[in-house]
Formats: structure tokens, sequence, C-alpha cells
């Protein structure tokens, strides 16, 4: 008598799920690099003034070199007290530059928040460094919308954040090579480049920043940037 066969029945095929999940899969994926696009825009590639291309070495700064070195672009503006600010009469000190506006719900709170922890860890030598931030919203950034946005991240008397009307801003938005353009359907957002340029003494654009940057970057590059 011939022994019973000991082999597995073949296992049942799994179910055909994958064409079927692809297809929502792509389009999360999608979304998700979108809003990352929005949030984040020109901080992984950053388009710079002028043109200037980025390099990621060299003169011990932890901050992204722009080359070639140049001149900053001008900024005269007025802060949001009315005085007028001019990047070149802080000659002398790193200077910061970097565009926010007042209502922004995530980008610009985070950019505002790490700028005082950088100056903070930098101590008293936090005189080395000047903070300029520039509207990117010229109808919503009033000067009580400036000053509540200042007070709320503690950055009073440290940030000179400078406004003007829609045609002032767009000059210094075009030197910088600055994107500013509101959300369709949601007029209280305003999609923008989020991102910090580093200043030296001289008045050279010298590294720059993404807006996810570390506090300690900015304390390391700023003794730096104003001893050159």
């Amino acid at each position: 008598m011939s022994e019973p066969s000991t082999t597995a029945p073949p296992a049942a095929a799994p179910p055909r799920l994958w064409p079927r999940l692809l297809a929502p899969m792509l389009a999360l994926l999608v979304i998700v690099a979108g809003l990352s696009f929005l949030l984040f825009k020109g901080s992984s590639r950053p388009v710079l003034p002028g043109g200037a291309q980025e390099s990621g070495s060299g003169s011990g700064l932890l901050g992204t070199l722009t080359l070639p070195a140049r001149q900053a672009p001008a900024i005269d503006l007025r802060n949001y007290q009315g005085r007028p600010i001019s990047l070149r009469q802080y000659r002398g000190r790193a200077v910061l530059v970097t565009f926010l506006y007042a209502s922004c719900p995530d980008v610009c709170p985070l950019i505002a928040s790490n700028l005082r922890v950088g100056l903070n860890m930098l101590g008293s030598r936090a005189s080395q460094a000047q903070v300029i931030a520039v509207s990117v919203d010229p109808h919503g950034d009033t000067p009580a919308a400036v000053g509540r946005f200042l007070h709320a991240h503690e950055m009073t008397g440290r940030m000179q954040y400078l406004i003007g009307s829609g045609g002032e801003l767009a000059r210094t938005w075009a030197a910088w090579s600055v994107g500013s353009k509101r959300e369709v359907g949601q007029p209280d957002l305003v999609a923008h480049s989020a991102l910090v340029y580093g200043i030296s003494a001289s008045g050279r654009l010298t590294t720059v920043y993404p807006a996810t940057f570390e506090p300690s970057e900015i304390a390391h590059d700023v003794p730096k940037l104003a001893s050159r």
C-alpha cells in the first residue's frame, strides 16, 4: 500500500490589494510634498540674491556659504514704529535677515523663536548681531499686529521688523529673490520664502539658513560673521 501524500495543498493567493492601495498612497505623497513646499519654500535649494550659488563647505561656518561672495542687496524701509532702517547702518555687526508675517501660523513663529534662542545662547556676544525681519504681508502687518508678534516671541527691541506698502516691500523682495503670494482660497495665509540670511560685518551676503535651522548654528556663526 502506498504512503499517503504529505505534500501540503497550495496556499491560497493573497488578495490583490496593492493595485487598489497604490492610487491613494500616491495621492497622499503628492499632498505631503505640496505642503512641504509651501511651508519651507526655498529652504532646501534656495534662490539667492543675484543668482549666487550655494556651497556647503569651508570657512568654519555652519550656515550654507553663498558663492561668489558679494555685497548684500540694500534694505531701506521703516520699522513698525515708523523709524527708517537701513541695512548699511549695521555695518560692523553680523546681521541676520529674514522675511516674515505676523499672522503666520507655523514657519514664521518657528524662525522667530529659534532666532531668540540663538541670541540667548550668545549671551553678552548677542550685541555683535542685529536681526532684521522684512514683512511679506503689506496689508496684514500693521504696527499693532507686528508689536503683538514681537511681544509674543520676546523679540521686542531685538528684531527690527520692517513694514511698508506693497510697492515698497516688493522692491526689497525682488532684490532678495524672495517670493510672496497669498494662498488661493485662504487669504489669511501667505506662501513665501522661508530663509535666514547671514550678512558679515562688511555687508557681504555670506551664509543662508533654512527655516528649520538650529539655534546653535546662529550662536556659532554670529561671532565669525561679525569678524569679517
